[in-house]
């Protein structure tokens, strides 16, 4: 269990980042040999991210749901984003590949992605009585004390 941080707290990252949300939908929950080889190559390619902090890869959390998965992903800009998923010396190529091949278009599983690009300073977080998550586990994470203790003064904490 992760240890929780009594109060309120913010994130705060230097520079602009893009999020990337991916995530894996069970159509088929009986089609065991087309969703759990899905659902297992996320494990290896993160474990790859965090291995080299060179790649521009901040951070993960991983969120599960009914019929799925997401994991949202903090990077340090579209161009590292696009290079590891590029990189042929990189899992997430033969991962791919190997999806193609396993399910293509048999509509046994979905996959999706979302990526978004954020400004410097135009974000806005609380964590209240929580663990160390989402964008904190990306950045720093800091009390929310006197100013940064309302939404407006997070969104744009030079102001």
């Amino acid at each position: 269990m992760s240890k929780v941080f009594p109060g309120r707290y913010t994130a705060q990252i230097e520079g602009s980042f893009v999020v990337f949300l991916i995530g894996m939908r069970i159509n088929r929950l009986l089609a065991f040999n087309k969703w759990i080889p899905t659902a297992a190559a996320m494990g290896p390619m993160l474990r790859e991210l965090y291995a080299n902090p060179d790649s521009g890869f901040l951070g993960a959390h991983t969120s599960v749901y009914w019929r799925g998965v997401m994991v949202t992903q903090y990077w340090r800009s579209f161009d590292h984003l696009i290079a590891y998923a590029q990189a042929r010396n990189a899992n997430h190529l033969p991962a791919w590949t190997a999806f193609n091949r396993r399910v293509g278009t048999d509509g046994t599983v979905g996959i999706w992605h979302e990526t978004y690009q954020v400004a410097a300073g135009q974000y806005e977080t609380i964590y209240n009585n929580t663990p160390r998550m989402g964008l904190a586990l990306a950045g720093a994470h800091i009390p929310a004390t006197g100013h940064l203790r309302e939404a407006r003064s997070r969104m744009n904490p030079g102001n």
